[in-house]
């Protein structure tokens, strides 16, 4: 297949599904990490095309929706700063931190800018050498590239005034918390394809070793995601736990090196907090040493968010979600697969995206905005053109 529309052939997604059901004998529990494929899983109805016994789950694949509080704050507070220009993109901007956001700061007189890459930000550091240009660092694997080439483009034009506030997050020591939670019921995981396209796909193959769990690397489109769970599946059915790349057309075994060399000169591994969950070791990108100049943290003496709290184990339960989230929001337990969007009695009532109580619904990728969405399949499939299933 070469263009698009392929990937969305009812009459092929039809016959994926009528294989899935062929080959499944009882229930199985799969999770897709990403919340673009979550959109589009919701978006075409893929799990209401399934047979009953598989049940998909939303994992906390969305870089909006897992950034903590405590940095939201911390982003607050620099773009309050009168010197700052403060660049973000356009998501971040309604993400509630404990107090206010940063829609807010930009109300009040904040220079909040949305940006569309780092390297919009450089270029605004070029053209206002009197002001601190700070870049809002989030996302996966995927953003990491974009944002280590920033901070080495300052470095090498010799910018005085611009940093990043880093809040790079890992996707397999995610998976490995969910798969070590006490509550965890995923039994096969689709992996995010963009994510191994730069990162390659060694850290899934031991995950798949160490929990017995397969793994199958898969894109985006409806037919992809099909194939991914019929691979699933089938490694389930059959008593296998390998790695499978659906999204071979875009996914190298050993991902993009030169991608993977930037971030390992500019970034090193450390703990990070993922909002909703609470910390997990080895699950984020902070700057190096020789980089710290570029850390707005270190600039303008903010602590690092695991400064503060003891390190907690990852042991992801229903009870232990202490984020500062509104009392009737359970986004921290759609963040872990605990619960399902539907299953939060807010949803479409008190929460909505216009008046969002969790980051789930705030995000473009978050699970509850695409529930809220898409929830109506039928009507929306219809009315933007896509496939009917």
């Amino acid at each position: 297949m070469k263009y698009v529309d392929e990937y969305r052939d009812a009459a092929a997604a039809h016959r994926y599904a009528e294989a899935i059901a062929r080959l499944t004998t009882r229930p199985w529990c799969l999770m897709e990490i990403c919340g673009g494929q979550t959109h589009a899983i919701v978006k075409y109805g893929i799990d209401q095309l399934l047979p009953e016994p598989i049940t998909l789950i939303h994992g906390p694949g969305c870089p909006v929706c897992v950034t903590p509080t405590a940095l939201i704050d911390q982003a607050i507070t620099l773009a309050a700063l009168p010197q700052v220009i403060f660049c973000s993109f356009g998501d971040m901007l309604r993400v509630p931190g404990s107090q206010r956001d940063l829609f807010s700061v930009k109300a009040a007189g904040g220079d909040v800018r949305i940006v569309y890459s780092p390297l919009d930000a450089v270029k605004l550091a070029q053209e206002n050498p009197d002001r601190e240009v700070i870049f809002f660092a989030i996302g996966f694997e995927t953003t990491a590239p974009a944002n280590a080439m920033a901070v080495y483009q300052a470095q090498q034009q010799g910018l005085k005034n611009f940093s990043l506030l880093v809040s790079q997050v890992l996707v397999p020591p995610a998976i490995a918390a969910i798969l070590s939670a006490p509550e965890n019921r995923v039994q096969g995981f689709l992996a995010a394809g963009h994510v191994c396209t730069v990162m390659g796909i060694q850290a899934y193959q031991s995950l798949a070793q160490q929990y017995q769990v397969p793994i199958v690397v898969t894109g985006f489109e409806p037919l992809d995601i099909l194939q991914g769970i019929y691979l699933c599946i089938e490694q389930l059915e059959t008593g296998r736990t390998e790695v499978v790349n659906q999204y071979s057309r875009v996914v190298r075994p050993e991902g993009n090196l030169v991608a993977q060399q930037l971030i390992e000169t500019v970034f090193e591994v450390v703990p990070r907090q993922w909002r909703g969950i609470g910390e997990i070791p080895q699950s984020g990108l902070a700057l190096r040493s020789t980089y710290a100049a570029f850390d707005a943290q270190k600039r303008f003496g903010l602590p690092r968010e695991t400064d503060s709290p003891p390190e907690r184990a990852p042991q992801l339960t229903s009870s232990n979600w202490a984020e500062t989230e509104a009392k009737t929001c359970i986004s921290g337990l759609v963040l872990q697969g605990v619960k399902k969007p539907s299953e939060c009695p807010a949803f479409g009532t008190d929460c909505t995206p216009e008046h969002p109580l969790g980051a789930t619904m705030v995000s473009s990728e978050g699970a509850c905005a695409a529930y809220y969405r898409y929830r109506t399949p039928v009507l929306n499939i219809v009315k933007e053109g896509a496939i009917n299933f």
